[in-house]
């Protein structure tokens, strides 16, 4: 294993300052944007098996561990001239940004090793999702009593007359 520095997988070598992370030299620790942390960062530690986010919000200081298994995949996003490699989890804020080129066979050789390494399926940009229709109340559900009459005991018939069988009669005759 080699050493790692604070800035190690940050930059690839030469004057370009686009984030590239080798996936063969895991572990990484790298800082990447967080809109809603404190100061914009927060500092992502990338294992074979979990994921590790530290940030602080409001001054309180958190660390978010996730297996990797609970990521989604690795997807590719396009940002501006140039796309972008994002190990994606279903809460946004936990998606983990990989890497960015504006050369797409440097992105495809990537994706295909990061979907490599951590086991997950090569995504790619979900279509805008639509709202599902409002469910209609046109079922078995709907037949049923209300849960208040279903609380109430049931009654007695005062209508109809009272039968004793196989009893003695007893009448008051003059």
């Amino acid at each position: 294993m080699r050493r790692q520095t604070p800035t190690s997988g940050i930059n690839s070598a030469g004057s370009s300052c686009a984030l590239r992370l080798d996936p063969l030299s895991l572990p990484l620790s790298f800082h990447a944007q967080d809109a809603r942390a404190d100061g914009g960062m927060r500092q992502v530690e990338l294992h074979r098996e979990h994921v590790v986010l530290r940030r602080a919000v409001l001054g309180m200081r958190m660390a978010v561990n996730v297996r990797v298994s609970d990521f989604l995949g690795v997807a590719v996003r396009g940002i501006d001239d140039a796309q972008m490699l994002v190990l994606v989890h279903r809460d946004p804020a936990l998606s983990v940004p990989l890497g960015s080129s504006s050369d797409a066979e440097e992105i495809s050789s990537a994706w295909q090793m990061w979907s490599d390494i951590f086991r997950l399926p090569q995504l790619t940009e979900p279509a805008p999702r639509t709202p599902s229709p409002r469910r209609r109340r046109r079922n078995a559900i709907r037949a049923r009593r209300p849960k208040f009459l279903v609380r109430r005991r049931a009654g007695v018939s005062r209508n109809g007359t009272s039968v004793h069988r196989g009893e003695r009669e007893i009448i008051a005759r003059d």
